[in-house]
């Protein structure tokens, strides 16, 4: 079992800004314990171990690098598996869906994104297939992660003092 609270120990924030990184951009982040990571995080800030202020801005920037890796990574390569014959998984149709999905619902996907587990690693690179208006994307994709790394780190750094032994 992976344990968090010892990844930040030993890591700090440039481990835990390069685990939210591989999450939202490197497609492996259904691996990795992201709101756990978050969680955990805002409880050491609360004991004082991690400064907060900086501890939300390397979350945010490491989620906004990584989600716009993941659209790039999805706008240059993404097409590419759906450029084959019909197959079982890659159908030109889905690309085509994802298109209007993108085109309707776009940024109120990207806003939200973070705060469902695998769907924030795959939403950047299925808008990047989609080839969802890349300002829109942007605007919209670090308001969400910045929202998500506010909320719920601040939600570790609130509940460490309630619960005891919550660390």
């Amino acid at each position: 079992m992976l344990n968090v609270t010892h990844l930040i120990q030993a890591g700090g924030l440039a481990l835990v800004a390069a685990i939210i990184f591989g999450e939202s951009g490197m497609f492996i982040g259904f691996f990795f314990p992201g709101d756990t990571l978050l969680l955990s995080a805002g409880v050491f800030a609360a004991q004082g171990k991690l400064p907060l202020t900086t501890t939300i801005l390397v979350i945010a920037l490491a989620a906004i690098l990584g989600d716009n890796t993941g659209y790039h990574i999805g706008k240059r390569y993404g097409r590419r598996l759906f450029r084959k014959p019909d197959g079982l998984v890659f159908r030109q149709e889905y690309v085509q869906r994802a298109e209007r999905f993108y085109e309707r619902f776009g940024s109120k996907t990207m806003l939200i994104a973070h705060f469902v587990p695998v769907v924030r690693t795959f939403a950047p690179a299925v808008a990047g297939v989609a080839r969802m208006n890349y300002r829109q994307f942007f605007i919209f994709d670090a308001l969400g992660d910045a929202a998500w790394a506010v909320i719920v780190t601040l939600i570790g750094y609130w509940f460490r003092p309630k619960i005891p032994n919550v660390d």
